[in-house]
């Protein structure tokens, strides 16, 4: 059902347009993205091309230059700056700001410009007593229209509120993305680290097994030691290589994969210059933390935001039942030329309304597909919710346990020090064999080998929780 009322009177534009003038100043206004600066220095070579098109076609191109060792706050902020992951949330981002203002750009007027000239005669013809019948004339013809929606039952601001929720949907994804990306730097760093270090405990190995042979060769030499000895010696040095040359090849599968998450230059490696320590201490308990993390997880907003988003999505549905009130305006401009009559003009303004009284129950279908998802999107709020409590009691345990290992594995390192020296006092002394020595070494070896695991598992757990808990120490 349509229905219109024009009347002529010019100050119903603004005083109409000036209801909604509050409702414009209150609309969120999107902050801008973060531009923190950061007083972490970073090479300039790592840094990758700037085109992010770059199709390398020659094996110079690709070709690793040199190794740059750096810190992991060199790691994170190299992941900040270059993860493409993180880059595309940010477009993101900026793709939802622009649908905010496209969006609230209908709390305004549409002002619109139409004109047209026009030649009309009444046909061609070659009959020269017909030449009267082919005159022509030439007509001008402009407009300008004006259209406001005074009335929209809901559907405007529900559209600019669903905007809204979308913008700080994308900016929690941001924040998510952000933490995500960071533990991701934080755990191939760490991993590097244990394959540096896997490669020196092998290395170590190896001049041990060396010395030992060195020795065994030596007491064959002079007819105090069996050649099933040396056999030993060679067969424990031979294993040692081995074990030094797989620690090398994952040394290197390493250093690629975190610098394939920095997005890092393609002519160069890095390594891991910070020594391996214990990365802190948790001082939260674990009821502390699980509902520091119930507070600060994105995650848990964004549901809520899309929730928000399917509220508004029902009202938009809604609101096509209800009635649609607007206000419009024209102005005319009409000349004829050639006429002998000055121009003429004209205008109208009015407000027109429909109602829509059957469309065979689409907009409800809307609405109750919009229901559907609000119940889908607190259910998964739930699911979240319990998954995030698990994943803080978890690691948390898992930081507890690597915590004692680290106290284990360091009494256990000392031991195995000083039993391989023993050994090889007794074997030199002629009571004891090259097999204790042997056994004596590959201890030292495991024992090393556990140590730097259970530092890197306790910050492995650690650089988790603070995920999990989104805490300041993660960000």
């Amino acid at each position: 059902m349509n229905f219109s009322l024009f009347f002529v009177h010019s100050a119903w534009v603004p005083v109409a347009f000036a209801i909604f003038l509050p409702t414009l100043a209150s609309a969120a206004t999107p902050p801008k993205a973060q531009n923190s600066s950061s007083s972490v220095h970073v090479p300039d070579r790592l840094n990758p091309n700037s085109n992010p098109l770059q199709f390398p076609t020659k094996p110079e191109e690709v070709k690793i230059q040199g190794t740059v060792p750096i810190s992991l706050a060199q790691a994170l902020e190299l992941a900040k700056r270059n993860n493409r992951d993180l880059q595309v949330a940010i477009l993101q981002l900026e793709r939802s700001r622009s649908a905010l203002r496209e969006s609230q750009a209908a709390l305004f007027p549409t002002l619109g410009l139409n004109s047209n000239v026009t030649n009309s005669g009444n046909g061609f013809s070659n009959n020269s007593s017909q030449a009267n019948s082919s005159q022509s004339s030439t007509t001008f013809n402009g407009s300008a229209q004006l259209n406001y929606n005074l009335y929209t039952s809901g559907n405007r601001q529900a559209t600019i509120r669903a905007a809204e929720e979308q913008l700080r949907v994308d900016q929690l994804n941001v924040e998510s993305q952000f933490l995500t990306i960071s533990l991701n730097a934080t755990t191939q760093y760490y991993n590097l680290q244990q394959a540096d270090q896997l490669v020196r405990i092998n290395q170590s190995a190896v001049i041990n097994a060396q010395a030992s042979l060195r020795d065994t060769q030596a007491r064959e030499q002079a007819g105090v030691g069996t050649r099933f000895d040396v056999l030993q010696a060679q067969v424990n040095l031979a294993n040692s290589q081995q074990q030094l040359t797989n620690a090398i090849s994952q040394q290197q599968i390493a250093r690629r994969q975190l610098a394939t998450l920095l997005s890092l230059s393609q002519s160069v490696d890095i390594s891991a210059s910070d020594p391996v320590q214990l990365a802190g201490l948790w001082p939260q308990t674990v009821e502390q933390s699980i509902v520091q993390a119930f507070q600060n997880r994105p995650e848990l907003q964004q549901y809520l935001g899309q929730r928000n988003i399917y509220e508004q999505q029902r009202r938009q549905a809604l609101s096509q039942l209800g009635p649609q009130v607007s206000l419009v305006g024209n102005y005319n401009l009409l000349d004829q030329y050639n006429d002998d009559v000055s121009i003429t003009d004209g205008y109208s303004a009015g407000i027109q309304g429909n109602l829509t009284l059957f469309e065979g129950g689409a907009a409800k279908a809307r609405a109750d597909q919009s229901r559907a998802n609000i119940a889908i999107a607190e259910s998964q709020f739930a699911t979240q919710r319990d998954q995030i409590r698990f994943d803080v009691e978890q690691y948390y345990a898992q930081l507890q346990s690597n915590l004692n290992n680290v106290q284990t594995s360091s009494v256990a390192l000392n031991q195995a020090r000083e039993a391989l020296n023993l050994a090889r006092l007794r074997f030199q002394a002629g009571v004891g064999t090259q097999t204790e020595v042997i056994d004596a070494e590959n201890d030292l070896t495991r024992a090393e080998g556990n140590q730097v695991e259970a530092i890197l598992d306790y910050n492995r757990a650690l650089a988790n929780l603070q995920r999990s808990v989104t805490s300041r120490a993660s960000r």
